[in-house]
């Protein structure tokens, strides 16, 4: 858990760095104009996932400050590493990937094989907002609170199931940490993303999961699944009708999501840098922030580096 939280702090480090313009000391001038064709936006998760609709949200206000189309590409799989790997090996300089915690943490240290290094093989452009999950369950979960349900989960052991989007995610990773503060032992079910995962729980394949607030909510609201609680240690201004893992009787657990922008590492500096800008300004701007806060993303107040947490914290 050491060597994953310093992994963890140095990418997130170099994201802050670049999107508080460090780099802007590479501002110098590309020997060709740039962009010279369309932007492509790598998205390892399916349509309407989180990462897909940040990626959308700000394709078109890119696209207008670019004077190029921008466009978002979904290469799913494996957790998004797919989509990982091809962004990591891309030389057109017209590619980036919009990354999860997972791709850019926790992959290497799951599979040391992975085709591509986190540390090594990207560029930073901006950490674009975090959230909170949200511990759902089957509307018909037994247990008439979020202490009833969780004693529900610790008798059942491992007859119980979750599901997250792929091995390595924050959705799994998240809930085994959970696992261990708690005592339950559901087992986990991979999918192809976390829309997949909500149609288990209303088909009663599966028990329990972390989703996103955005598909968590629209399922609340839909009357057809129940919300537990939010996995930060306090209420989210994202959903603070929630309760907090804090206040459902687990203490010391703050899981939070994040979603940032990479480029492939041969990728000139200049260009991650007007990227980084660019990018900056744009996830500030009314219109975007309105957006990400409609899909659950909340943009930082402070970059971790100044704040008194990171954003993905697994105390523990």
């Amino acid at each position: 858990m050491r060597r994953y939280l310093l992994q963890h702090a140095f990418i997130l480090i170099a994201f802050c760095a670049i999107s508080t313009g460090v780099s802007a000391q590479n501002n110098g001038s590309t020997t060709s104009p740039w962009p010279s064709k369309a932007i492509h936006i790598i998205v390892g998760f399916p349509g309407g996932s989180s990462p897909d609709l940040t990626a959308r949200t700000l394709a078109e206000p890119l696209s207008k400050a670019l004077g190029q189309p921008v466009i978002v590409e979904n290469k799913v799989g494996a957790g998004g590493n797919i989509a990982a790997d091809f962004v990591a090996k891309a030389t057109d300089n017209h590619t980036l990937g919009l990354m999860i915690n997972g791709n850019m943490t926790t992959a290497k240290l799951l599979n040391p094989k992975l085709p591509y290094d986190p540390l090594k093989d990207f560029a930073p452009v901006s950490l674009i907002g975090v959230s909170p999950l949200v511990l759902m369950a089957p509307k018909n979960a037994p247990g008439g609170d979020a202490q009833a349900f969780l004693e529900a989960a610790k008798q059942a052991g491992n007859t119980w199931s979750y599901g997250s989007p792929g091995v390595g995610t924050v959705g799994h990773i998240g809930m085994e940490l959970f696992k261990s503060k708690t005592g339950i032992g559901p087992v986990h079910v991979p999918y192809p993303g976390y829309a997949q995962v909500a149609t288990g729980m209303i088909g009663g394949q599966l028990h329990l999961s972390m989703l996103p607030p955005g598909a968590a909510l629209a399922q609340v609201k839909g009357d057809k699944l129940r919300a537990i609680g939010v996995t930060s240690s306090g209420r989210s201004a994202l959903a603070p009708e929630l309760p907090s893992m804090a206040e459902v009787g687990v203490k010391g657990f703050n899981l939070e999501i994040w979603n940032a922008v990479a480029a492939p590492k041969s990728m000139p500096a200049p260009i991650v840098a007007k990227l980084s800008s660019l990018l900056s300004d744009i996830a500030r701007s009314p219109d975007v922030r309105q957006k990400l806060f409609a899909q659950w993303v909340r943009l930082l107040k402070a970059w971790p580096t100044e704040s008194k947490q990171t954003p993905f914290c697994m105390a523990g």
